[in-house]
């Protein structure tokens, strides 16, 4: 290419970071939209979306009212149109760090919490901070993949510890004290699970803080689905161990409040002890016809159901499937006899499986 005087311009940029390829190339969102486009639109059905958590699209899980009419309010106010401070607005973090103080044993303060632009955002900043030279951090598979992305983006090296499905997806701590070394700066979970759905029990989060303790580093929790729990397991904040070992959690209103499309998470900080101020159903192969895997599953799921699932693959965990139950009620029932006739019509039929 010449410039405008006729000499060969020497173009500086380049081809994206190759780092990040890997860790792009199957993202839950991509390959959700991509199974959208295998949907045959001249299906007479409702498209049966099960492969992406967010209910907020239907009417039966309506945001709250007062919560609608305080962010109108406080938008026409006039009050809220300059420029914040980095952390946010010191009412707004006093209020998460009162509302997250309700379930500690201890009191944060306005100072422990830094707001984002939900809670993915903070996943950013938190993996951002970690990218020291070096630097390791463990992660959970399966798992959400924003988590490797982003490290990848820093150039923050991440290993997999596994979640046991026989043991209720607990966290292999025999694995993760395998994985660490003088490296590892932090260990991240996700609890409620995405996308296993598992509650962690009080014993088992102590095992995880005093592992994390042993090893020296800090624990990221991902709490974005706080008590959005069912049956008799009660969710238990990771910061309730902030005594045993540092604790980061990630959090935001998308989904408690059913709000994700207002983009507003944050960071709270449980150190007490001033440490950081000195870190589903398996799919078998077997069972169909024409079947290859999680992802060919899925695809023609969508074309001859006209319903959308999320495969394994996406989130680290291939021939496993997740689907969500964030739907309306009824739409969500036929969803699940259209995923049964599938299988039943795939299934192999030298094989005896159970039809309920």
């Amino acid at each position: 290419m010449e410039d405008n005087g006729g000499g060969e311009v020497a173009w500086r940029f380049g081809a994206a970071n190759p780092s990040l390829e890997a860790a792009s190339a199957l993202s839950i969102r991509a390959l959700v939209h991509r199974l959208y486009g295998c949907v045959d639109r001249n299906d007479p059905r409702p498209l049966a979306p099960l492969g992406h958590g967010d209910p907020s699209p239907f009417a039966c899980f309506r945001a709250a009212a007062a919560a609608e009419e305080a962010v109108a309010a406080a938008a026409t106010s006039g009050k809220y149109n300059s420029y914040p401070t980095a952390a946010g607005l010191t009412e707004a973090c006093s209020a998460v760090a009162a509302y997250l103080s309700r379930y500690l044993p201890y009191e944060l303060s306005t100072g422990d919490i830094v707001l984002t632009a939900g809670c993915n955002h903070a996943i950013e900043i938190m993996m951002a901070v970690l990218a020291m030279p070096g630097a390791n951090v463990l992660l959970p598979r399966p798992g959400y993949p924003m988590y490797e992305a982003r490290a990848a983006l820093g150039g923050l090296e991440f290993r997999h510890y596994n979640l046991l499905p026989d043991k209720g997806w607990e966290v292999d701590i025999e694995g993760v004290e395998a994985l660490a070394d003088e490296n590892t700066v932090a260990i991240v979970m996700v609890n409620p699970n995405n996308p296993c759905g598992s509650v962690y029990s009080y014993e088992h989060l102590t095992k995880i803080a005093e592992t994390a303790r042993k090893l020296g580093i800090m624990v990221i929790c991902d709490e974005i689905y706080e008590h959005c729990t069912f049956g008799s397991k009660p969710f238990v904040p990771m910061g309730v161990f902030g005594e045993i070992a540092p604790v980061v959690t990630l959090g935001g209103i998308s989904k408690r409040w059913m709000v994700p499309g207002w983009r507003l998470g944050w960071i709270a900080m449980t150190d007490p002890k001033g440490i950081l101020r000195k870190k589903k159903v398996e799919l078998d192969i077997s069972y169909f016809n024409g079947i290859d895997d999680d992802i060919d599953f899925c695809t023609k799921l969508a074309k001859e159901e006209c319903v959308v699932i999320c495969p394994g693959s996406g989130l680290g965990m291939k021939n496993w499937l997740r689907v969500t139950f964030a739907v309306d009620p009824p739409l969500l029932e036929d969803g699940m006899e259209r995923l049964k006739s599938f299988c039943l019509r795939h299934a192999k039929p030298t094989r005896n499986h159970a039809t309920s």
